[in-house]
């Protein structure tokens, strides 16, 4: 696997030195990746080909051609995500997009759609392809499919993996693993979700939009109790005082007949963090280190990203990595290692 988006063989316990992939929601964003060390960064345009579609995100085509000439003058790559899947009848926004990117230069185009991934492989057969988590594609006999029929030369594995189930996928497919390793938990199937299609209309794996800011809603009562909404549905109710997420069914509090008081049926509002995981991962054949973020301010961005790049260099030079203050950075300052550690599923 001598591909350009490699970088060199570590010495360190036979670790291949991982490149680190940061969020980029805007061209400052952009910036402040690649100048906080980030090896790679990954962006989207401004419309329903990527699955961050939300205003103020992503990228004009000038915007991500500055972007391209800035990362890569500084030595670092530009992917552009193109990893939501086109509805029957509106394949030529994809196909634009997947054209773009050839044409301004980007360094891997990331792709979801075998259609859009077949399209790009057949026109332009020198244009890198990685696979996105919006595949859900986990299994050693998915990924070899997408790497044998388009040529992927990464996939984006989802997080619902153990290490050592990352370990063994490894020695079964031809291409490179890329793990997320900091951001939104995601314990959805990936690629799948219909929830908020079914409360809002708007498709998160069509349209790139999950809970749109039009369907959110706040109501405060006289106590100053919070209920927060999505379309017509409570998603949550906070006290006073007591920290609001945003509204997503996924991660809202719910009453059931069977159960005593609230509870958050599908997934708690909590990070997820493998900083402590970094060495076992690589260990495990992981060559990219994804952080989740696009939405993300640049504050958040700088200090996630360079926490990261100091980890990589230290364990890379045989020191350990400190990263104890990414937990202020974490959703209502808790994090997790998911299924990454060992699966205990509800």
């Amino acid at each position: 696997m001598s591909d350009a988006l490699i970088s060199e063989t570590g010495t360190t316990d036979g670790f291949v030195r991982p490149d680190l992939v940061c969020p980029a929601g805007t061209p400052a964003a952009l910036r402040t990746a690649v100048d906080a060390g980030a090896d790679a960064v990954y962006c989207g345009l401004q419309n329903e080909t990527n699955a961050r579609n939300f205003p103020g995100l992503n990228f004009t085509p000038a915007e991500l051609e500055s972007a391209v000439d800035y990362a890569n003058a500084r030595g670092a790559k530009v992917l552009l995500a193109v990893n939501t899947f086109p509805p029957a009848g509106r394949f030529a926004i994809w196909r634009d997009a997947v054209d773009l990117g050839a044409r301004l230069g980007i360094d891997a185009l990331i792709v979801a759609d075998m259609g859009v991934a077949d399209y790009a492989a057949r026109t332009y057969p020198d244009l890198r392809l990685h696979l996105s988590v919006q595949a859900g594609a986990s299994s050693p006999e998915a990924i070899r499919f997408f790497c044998r029929e388009v040529g992927v030369k990464r996939v984006v594995l989802p997080r619902i993996l153990t290490v050592a189930e990352i370990a063994a996928i490894h020695h079964q497919i031809p291409c490179e693993i890329e793990a997320f390793v900091f951001g939104n938990i995601g314990m959805m199937a990936e690629g799948r979700c219909s929830l908020t299609n079914y409360v809002t209309g708007v498709s998160t794996n069509m349209d790139g939009v999950c809970s749109p800011a039009a369907d959110v809603h706040y109501e405060e009562d006289a106590r100053h109790t919070l209920t927060t909404r999505l379309g017509p549905f409570v998603i949550d109710r906070f006290a006073a005082g007591e920290s609001a997420g945003y509204p997503t069914i996924c991660k809202g509090r719910y009453l059931c007949g069977a159960r005593d008081g609230a509870y958050y049926a599908f997934e708690e509002p909590v990070s997820l963090n493998l900083s402590a995981l970094l060495p076992d991962l690589m260990r495990a054949g992981v060559t990219a280190l994804k952080i989740e973020g696009r939405q993300r301010s640049r504050a958040y961005v700088r200090s996630v990203v360079a926490a990261f790049r100091r980890a990589v260099d230290d364990i890379m030079a045989g020191r350990d990595a400190q990263l104890a203050e990414l937990l202020a950075l974490t959703e209502g300052h808790r994090q997790t290692e998911g299924a990454f550690a060992g699966k205990t599923w509800r």
